[in-house]
């Protein structure tokens, strides 16, 4: 269950014409997130920001949150686990939705590392598609039911760092060939010489895709 969410209000004072939900990575919570708000509000003024924080403690810091473990980094098992989390995730989103009348195709997720992960998990297995996914430094978890599993296909953007030493930067390749396969649109940026976080050029690229799927 979720219990912890930060919101922004749309930038325009207006009742919120979308949502763009902000998914930490591990260890984390929703406000490490939620300062990208300021940074993507202007592209889509009219979208209300939330940010949760994941549902379980983190089991490798002594504070923040995770989506699932990561002690075990197997494919394998990280593929599951990411399964087992998302009812919660899903339940969020649609009540959300919900509350402000919207339909899915308003939605648009914005993950890092594992939230990053979960974005995918979700957005790629749900009933009717969301407008889009913003992914950073994070990478797509492969099961073996992934081509039947796939009910939805919406645009997607995956940015990585070179540099990165979490999460290698050849997942970006992996995932944009293996989610291409599956009929996804798929926009990528390599940012040269950046490790595990967010740069201005990661940043620029994700407000222009925001601007263009909400648009």
């Amino acid at each position: 269950m979720i219990r912890s969410v930060m919101s922004r209000r749309p930038a325009n004072g207006a009742a919120a014409d979308a949502l763009i939900v902000l998914l930490h990575g591990l260890g984390a919570n929703g406000a490490d997130l939620m300062g990208l708000a300021p940074y993507l509000e202007d592209a889509a003024p009219g979208a209300e920001f939330l940010a949760p924080d994941a549902p379980q403690a983190c089991d490798m810091a002594p504070m923040g949150f995770q989506w699932f473990s990561l002690q075990d980094r197997r494919m394998e098992v990280m593929a599951p686990n990411a399964a087992a989390a998302m009812p919660t995730l899903n339940q969020f989103l649609d009540q959300e939705l919900a509350k402000r009348s919207l339909p899915a195709s308003r939605l648009v997720l914005v993950g890092f590392s594992q939230g990053t992960m979960m974005s995918l998990q979700v957005a790629l297995r749900r009933p009717d598609p969301i407008a889009g996914v913003v992914g950073f430094s994070g990478a797509l978890l492969e099961s073996p039911d992934l081509d039947q599993a796939v009910t939805a296909r919406p645009p997607l953007l995956l940015v990585h760092g070179t540099d990165d030493g979490i999460v290698p930067y050849a997942a970006l390749g992996r995932a944009e060939t293996r989610l291409t396969g599956l009929g996804l649109a798929v926009e990528t940026l390599t940012c040269p010489g950046i490790g595990h976080s967010i740069d201005d050029a990661g940043l620029a690229a994700a407000g222009r895709f925001i601007a263009r799927v909400l648009g």
